[in-house]
């Protein structure tokens, strides 16, 4: 289903559900004193309502920042990869053609095999990522360097891997970074608390208050689906595709 009218049915649905209550609520409840009590409703939920605020607002920032920190560590792994085949060219043979045969080999296991378990929220992959690269360490550390040119590019290259190394960890760890049970559990009941103190205020418009806590709904229902959709970078609302992986492969080609 699309992104799109799934975000809607959360929204609607949260925002009818309860229009439905404040309505039974309105209709069926004690309505005798509830207005003497909204100031006193009113401060308990200006607290609990900050603060869950406060929280959502953390938790969003946060998938922000770790969508863009995932993409970015997929572009430094690549362009690092790419660096250190160029780098690997200046030195001899078998060691150039070695390198170009893993750098590929490498490039098919991230795209075709490790992206999809990324996709799943698993950071074990399947797939000989790890033992591809460390192959491609051990070709560079024994790679014969005839003079200082070929010996600064043989650290280069050597380099050049050791941020493939880290890039590709810190790849791996976003996915299955996510949010913990107990901060979901958090987000819901303090989502829930936030429309029920509304619920218990009264007023002369019913029709006006029944609008604004179902507004209300909507909005904290739109901003869990957010989350949701950001937990795992490389899925739902986030998305990020194995493109910086593929425009390697184009290069390298």
């Amino acid at each position: 289903m699309n992104i799109y009218v799934t975000g809607l049915l959360w929204v609607v649905g949260a925002a009818v559900v309860t229009a439905a209550v404040a309505y039974l609520i309105r209709r069926i409840g004690e309505t005798q004193g509830t207005m003497d009590n909204n100031e006193a409703a009113g401060q308990v939920f200006t607290i609990v309502g900050g603060l869950h605020a406060v929280l959502l607002a953390f938790v969003l920032i946060s998938l922000f920042d770790a969508t863009d920190a995932a993409e970015e560590d997929s572009y430094r792994e690549a362009d690092n990869l790419v660096a250190a085949q160029w780098a690997a060219d200046s030195l001899g043979e078998p060691t150039r053609t070695e390198l170009h045969d893993l750098t590929a080999t490498y490039l098919n296991t991230v795209i075709q095999q490790e992206w999809p378990d990324l996709v799943q929220g698993d950071d074990d992959v399947s797939g000989d990522g790890w033992q591809t690269l460390d192959r491609m360490r051990q070709a560079v550390a024994k790679a014969q360097a005839t003079d200082d040119w070929q010996n600064d590019e043989k650290s280069d290259a050597a380099n050049k891997l050791w941020e493939v190394y880290q890039a590709r960890q810190d790849r791996l760890n976003a996915a299955g970074n996510g949010i913990s049970d107990v901060l979901w559990f958090a987000l819901i009941a303090g989502s829930v608390m936030s429309v029920a103190l509304p619920l218990m205020f009264g007023g002369p418009r019913p029709v006006t208050h029944i609008v604004i806590v179902s507004i209300l709904a909507g909005t904290l229902s739109l901003l869990l689906f957010a989350t949701h959709q950001l937990q795992n970078p490389y899925s739902g609302g986030a998305k990020i595709e194995p493109a910086a992986f593929e425009s390697a492969q184009a290069r390298l080609q």
